[in-house]
């Protein structure tokens, strides 16, 4: 049987998971985060293809390198730029799996500004509020 396989994208700041504001993302690193999932997963025949930048042209191009590919789903944190990121949104269009885009925090519960998300409307899911679950959760989506 053939592994299923998953790409995972991280976008800005989640390299300092850990670090930064531990009050709102946890006390996790980002390697922490992907350590608990893959255990979590063990058992599933999945593969996951973990990806981060900091720099939104970055992850436009790996978004446009999955579109051929045949994943069973895209899983992305753009994390500031799900607010901002037109070029990210579009990308994202051209993908033909489904697309989950996690967020760490509950951002509802978070300033105003982080209310939008423009990535958002080219997403299939979208997971908020589950910290290091949020992965693993979207992963399962996918396995049924």
């Amino acid at each position: 049987m053939n592994k299923t396989d998953f790409l995972i994208i991280n976008g800005p700041n989640l390299n300092m998971l850990g670090t930064r504001e531990p009050e709102v993302y946890g006390s996790l690193t980002l390697q922490e985060i992907i350590d608990f999932t893959e255990k979590s997963l063990e058992k599933e025949n999945v593969s996951l293809e973990w990806y981060q930048s900091n720099i939104e042209g970055e992850i436009v191009t790996k978004i446009q390198e999955a579109t051929k590919k045949n994943y069973k789903a895209l899983i992305i944190n753009p994390g500031a730029y799900s607010h901002t990121s037109v070029a990210i949104y579009d990308a994202l269009q051209m993908i033909k799996f489904p697309v989950i885009e996690v967020h760490l925090s509950n951002t509802h519960r978070r300033e105003d500004f982080r209310q939008t998300k423009l990535t958002a409307k080219a997403s299939t899911i979208i997971m908020e509020g589950l910290g290091k679950i949020a992965y693993l959760t979207a992963v399962k989506t996918q396995l049924f």
